[in-house]
């Protein structure tokens, strides 16, 4: 079943005539998370760096900041929880997030489980996509190397 079928009236009004309904949880602006969630910090193992693809050892931070600003490389090899979200990032992010939390009830039966699991749709920004996530805060740490070094590539 495509997204437009799971989200489209008709659906809809056939599982609220069978008593079944979406739980869906939409944050205001201003509890929009202010961190992001590092999954390193409570992995059980490490992962292997990164290879570089000439010699296939683990790539220097000094190669990788060639294309990537120092501040994101540091937040990759992080073993933080949780990293603060720039507020400029937050300010955009504001425009078009939250997206809703929607409670994926039919999974959490078949997995007979007593979680409750949620999935974000992000159909519902403006963009259609998740991509402007990561993309905003890449511009901005970017923008912010290049005050730095204004030679470095885009």
């Amino acid at each position: 079943m495509c997204s437009d079928q799971l989200f489209s009236p008709q659906w809809r009004l056939y599982h609220r005539r069978r008593g079944i309904m979406r739980v869906v949880v939409n944050l205001k602006p201003e509890e929009i998370p202010r961190y992001w969630y590092n999954v390193l910090a409570d992995l059980p193992f490490k992962l292997d760096p990164p290879l570089d693809p000439e010699t296939k050892k683990p790539v220097s931070p000094e190669k990788l900041s060639v294309i990537f600003p120092m501040s994101l490389i540091e937040q990759e090899v992080s073993e933080e929880r949780f990293i603060e979200i720039p507020e400029p990032v937050l300010r955009e992010y504001a425009v078009y997030r939250p997206t809703p939390l929607i409670r994926a009830t039919f999974l959490e039966e078949y997995l007979q489980t007593p979680a409750r699991i949620y999935y974000k749709y992000e159909g519902v920004s403006p963009t259609g996509s998740h991509k402007p996530n990561t993309a905003i805060a890449q511009a901005y740490y970017r923008k912010l190397a290049r005050k730095h070094n204004p030679f470095m590539r885009s």
